[in-house]
């Protein structure tokens, strides 16, 4: 029988993904998601357009491309906040969002409204 907390980390990485290739036509290379107490956390490697890689070889082009993805975030905060609420069934309090250009990486983290982990181990 698959973990039901394994199988669920897995559709919200699956999700994401997803959308992020309708949203900008291109999604994370990888995703891979984790839930801990009442966070979901989602952890997308290879994030960066070609272009995008040519900019963060300066600091200004750095700069830019931060600013971008963080104007892009909170277009789209909603939508990334239904996906967790949808799969979840949980309300997201809150959410967080940062990129990394050094390692073309980028974290989510989702606050919940009640211990999803734990919620989860019950359900076995």
């Amino acid at each position: 029988m698959v973990n039901s907390k394994k199988k669920l980390e897995a559709e919200i990485s699956a999700a994401f993904i997803t959308f992020q290739r309708e949203l900008m036509g291109r999604g994370p290379q990888e995703a891979k998601t984790y839930i801990v107490q009442d966070m979901v956390i989602t952890r997308f490697k290879g994030v960066l357009t070609v272009e995008e890689k040519h900019l963060v070889s300066q600091d200004t082009g750095r700069k830019l491309v931060k600013e971008m993805r963080q104007v892009l975030r909170e277009m789209y905060s909603k939508d990334f906040e239904e996906i967790v609420k949808r799969l979840t069934k949980c309300n997201v309090l809150s959410s967080h969002s940062d990129i990394s250009t050094k390692m073309e990486e980028r974290l989510e983290v989702f606050i919940v409204d009640r211990d999803l982990e734990k919620f989860l181990e019950s359900k076995k």
